[in-house]
């Protein structure tokens, strides 16, 4: 008689992060050094691949040349603090939007890493 072995993959699973305050401080780019590298030398590419990683267009960050608090980082700023519920407000987003504009855009990337953070399973079971 033969026995039936049924091997089967982990499904992906997501660990959620449900905290009122941001994952990260504005200033913790050592975190993630390759993506504080990127933003620095690259603030545009890094904006909009971060942009575009939020569910926003690719582009809409090259309009942050407008005036003198730029729109986009600010409304980025905004739009993930509201999606995710995090406490702060909107003279912080203003003001670090405007004077921090690459360590800005890092924290907003830190924190979609952070809220939705695949966790990888290496356990396998045999089903008889």
């Amino acid at each position: 008689m033969a026995t039936k072995i049924v091997f089967e993959q982990p499904q992906p699973a997501m660990e959620r992060f449900d905290s009122p305050d941001w994952s990260s401080g504005i200033c913790d780019c050592c975190q993630d050094k390759a993506d504080c590298c990127f933003a620095f030398w690259c603030l545009p590419c890094y904006a909009c691949r971060t942009s575009r990683a939020h569910g926003e267009c690719l582009c809409l960050p090259l309009l942050d040349v407008c005036g003198i608090v730029p729109p986009i980082t600010y409304a980025m700023r905004v739009s993930v603090r509201r999606h995710y519920g995090i406490r702060d407000t909107m003279c912080n987003d203003c003001l670090y939007a405007t004077f921090c504009g690459p360590c800005t855009w890092c924290q907003i990337s830190r924190e979609m890493k952070a809220r939705f953070r695949p966790i990888t399973l290496i356990n396998a079971r045999v089903k008889e």
